[in-house]
């Protein structure tokens, strides 16, 4: 096998040709949110910041924990994030009349409206990701990413199933089967 090394910048190591899926990905991934990291900066919102707001911008006054999920970020995680975000005046923090257990969270005049101006970014972002790619290898990929993702989803839930409990380390990681806001 003739393994050359890749200087592309989406390399990072060894290519034959057969890089792995996974690294691919994960590769991508990183380079979305680089791209998009490097847009917020300006207008002092990160990327964790992000994650929250595109939820909330889609569904305001949820409880901690369903922004968690839906964000698909870690309870201890969305903790910052929400301080964060109040402590910059783009949300507040509120018990709903009757339950004083949970905390909801609303977002303000002015977390609302870093939606016209934050979403065009992501916008941007995606566009530049696709340029020279065909629609038709667009569509394919498409497709074929959400196939592995629910093929890893229902192997999740098979492994879940059969290891009950779930380990402690599982359950910190956000899972895959449950709904997502979008990216």
């Amino acid at each position: 096998m003739d393994m050359r090394e890749d200087s592309g910048p989406a390399g990072g190591g060894m290519d034959d040709g057969q890089e792995r899926l996974a690294r691919l990905v994960r590769n991508a991934a990183r380079a979305y949110v680089r791209g998009l990291q490097l847009r917020l900066e300006p207008h002092d919102v990160n990327y964790g910041h992000w994650s929250v707001l595109r939820v909330l911008w889609a569904q305001d006054g949820l409880s901690q924990r369903e922004l968690s999920e839906l964000a698909g970020i870690t309870d201890s995680t969305t903790f910052a994030v929400v301080k964060s975000l109040d402590a910059l005046g783009y949300i507040e923090r509120k018990h709903l009349p009757g339950n004083n257990k949970n905390v909801h969270v609303f977002l303000t005049r002015s977390g609302k409206a870093l939606k016209r101006q934050l979403i065009p970014l992501a916008v941007d972002v995606n566009q530049v990701s696709v340029e020279g790619v065909s629609e038709q290898d667009l569509q394919t990929t498409r497709r074929t990413l959400i196939r592995i993702i629910d093929a890893l989803a229902r192997d999740e839930l098979a492994l879940a199933e059969a290891s009950k409990p779930p380990r402690k380390s599982l359950r910190k990681a956000p899972s895959t089967t449950r709904p997502r806001s979008g990216d």
